[in-house]
């Protein structure tokens, strides 16, 4: 029996594929082809000849280390294009793993609890099994025994080598005359990973010194001119809407934009004629896909939060909001968040007097799925509970669901009187095919997407017709734009809409957007971070901004 013989050669071979699979594992959509089989890892031969050089407690302690690595980077890649497919980013390690909550509380809503734990018990023992794996795969290579272990330890150098270079010319640090064969894929993504983490951090301590310097904090006068009782339309409500995954795509995707722009064009006459006057502009947004909240904060706080880990700095930095700053110009500060089913203590760092989630909105109907109910409901809930009051205008947040996925089933318009408690709508709940039955063919969910943009936008526009009598001030925007296998479109883009007063709605005319719903498409995308100063600096008058606040154009400030 020679020494190659001692592991049978089906084992060996079964050995090598098992760790030629994790190496060559995709971390995006796109890679994921046949001909990425074929792909050679470098690191391959550098990890056999190692085993196979080293013996005793120096090869267990690098089967150790290469199951440990080998498990966390297969995770890695997995959690890469999970994130590439519904947020068209790969994922950070610092930023991203509270959202593991997130997705499961989603996930559950979408096919139910019981369903959603078994996935992630599966989800679990899939992780366990591929430590297992690359540890007998390890294994049997270890038992491998060469009679001259320097020439193996050698070889085992030289492709070290190789594999160094390969990873050198991927990050563009340096060049050689001839390429070596085949890619380090997985060292790439590893080292890729620890040089992400460590830029998190280093970002988050830029970040905590910028949320410190705010030129607006605990200043008095602002937004004046929507609260001076001299001033024409002032003292008018004013509503930030977000519109759940309303994005670039409703406006130039032609799956899309039929429906959508005819929606658009047929409210923008209908509010003209109610005496709306309209502005419309493109903002580009921190996030895609999901995570609604980053670009609810970046709104707000004026900063870029693209990840939760800054969204985090950013509550514990104290800085200002823009609701902060409209209750101490003298509005009434409110959140409607139907979406919200959990405690939210993150909402006592923003601003708002009142905090409303779905629980609190009293609505009695069936939910749509994950969505907790329609957005026609949510209005109605808004009028109700907060702007019925007499206590002064009001600055609120609305965050609607009905656009959220899974888009299944889509409500529709009622009789805004008929409303009631909600159960108006129990037989739209439960009509329509389920998620799981609507997600097996994606042309059926790009289908059910542009419903739902279609119902949300028609809700938003109707409620305000349906208050034309005392208009009030309502920016309505896109939180994300939609997963790009949805979307089908990959840019960050989302529509933004400011519809109120002629008075104030002029003012706005320096900004370089276009009247009416339908945005120019060749206006400059402005950063959704510049939103909170230039509404501050647009409706306050020039005396009672700080000296070294001076007017920027949104132009230059994407520029």
């Amino acid at each position: 029996m020679t020494d190659w013989a001692r592991p049978s050669v089906l084992r060996l071979i079964l050995a090598a594929v098992i760790l030629h699979l994790a190496l060559i594992q995709p971390n995006h959509p796109a890679a994921m082809t046949w001909q990425a089989l074929w792909l050679f890892p470098l690191e391959l031969p550098v990890i056999m000849l190692a085993l196979i050089a080293l013996s005793g407690k120096w090869a267990m302690l690098l089967r150790v280390l290469l199951t440990a690595c080998l498990t966390l980077v297969t995770v890695l890649k997995t959690a890469d294009f999970g994130m590439f497919t519904a947020l068209a980013r790969g994922f950070n390690p610092v930023a991203d793993l509270v959202l593991i909550d997130a997705g499961m509380r989603l996930l559950a809503g979408s096919i139910g609890m019981i369903p959603a734990l078994l996935a992630a018990l599966a989800a679990v023992l899939a992780v366990c099994a591929i430590g297992w794996l690359i540890w007998w795969a390890t294994g049997v290579l270890a038992k491998v025994t060469l009679p001259r272990r320097r020439a193996a330890g050698a070889g085992a150098a030289l492709f070290a080598v190789l594999a160094i270079a390969e990873i050198g010319m991927a990050l563009g640090r340096w060049s050689l005359p001839v390429a070596p064969p085949g890619a380090a894929f997985t060292a790439r993504v590893g080292y890729e990973r620890v040089q992400l983490v460590r830029q998190t951090i280093t970002d988050l301590r830029a970040f905590r010194i910028a949320a410190r310097q705010d030129p607006f904090a605990e200043r008095t006068g602002l937004l004046d001119r929507l609260t001076d009782e001299s001033a024409n339309a002032a003292n008018r409500d004013v509503l930030v809407v977000f519109v759940e995954s309303y994005g670039r795509t409703s406006l130039e995707t032609p799956f899309y934009a039929g429906t959508h722009r005819a929606t658009l064009l047929a409210a923008e006459a209908r509010l003209r004629d109610a005496g709306y006057a309209m502005a419309s502009g493109l903002l580009v947004a921190p996030t895609r896909g999901g995570q609604s909240w980053l670009s609810h904060a970046t709104f707000a706080n004026g900063l870029w939060i693209n990840d939760q880990t800054r969204y985090g700095a950013m509550l514990a930095s104290g800085r200002e909001t823009l609701f902060h700053i409209a209750a101490r110009s003298g509005f009434r500060t409110a959140a409607v968040m139907p979406q919200i089913t959990l405690d939210w203590p993150e909402s006592e760092a923003m601003g708002f007097d009142t905090v409303l989630a779905a629980a609190d909105l009293g609505y009695r109907g069936a939910p749509f799925n994950w969505v907790t109910m329609p957005d026609q409901f949510t209005f109605t809930a808004l009028d109700r509970l907060v702007r019925a009051r007499e206590e002064g205008p009001v600055f609120a947040q609305l965050a609607l669901g009905s656009s959220h996925a899974p888009w299944t089933p889509v409500p529709d318009l009622v009789p805004w009187d008929e409303v009631g408690d909600g159960r108006i709508f129990n037989d739209m709940a439960a009509a329509g095919d389920p998620p799981e039955m609507v997600w097996r063919d994606r042309d059926r969910v790009r289908e059910q997407y542009r419903k739902a943009i279609n119902y949300a936008l028609r809700t938003v526009f109707d409620y305000a017709a349906l208050h034309a009598d005392a208009p009030p001030l309502m920016i309505i925007l896109g939180d994300h734009q939609a997963a790009d296998f949805v979307a089908l479109e990959d840019r960050p883009d989302v529509p933004i809409h400011i519809i109120g007063p002629p008075d104030l709605v002029a003012q706005l005319k320096g900004w370089g957007w276009q009247e009416g719903l339908i945005p120019d498409p060749d206006v400059a995308p402005m950063a959704m971070d510049r939103m909170r100063d230039l509404l501050i600096e647009t409706f306050t008058t020039p005396a009672a901004l700080p000296p070294e606040v001076l007017p920027v154009s949104p132009r230059e400030a994407v520029e």
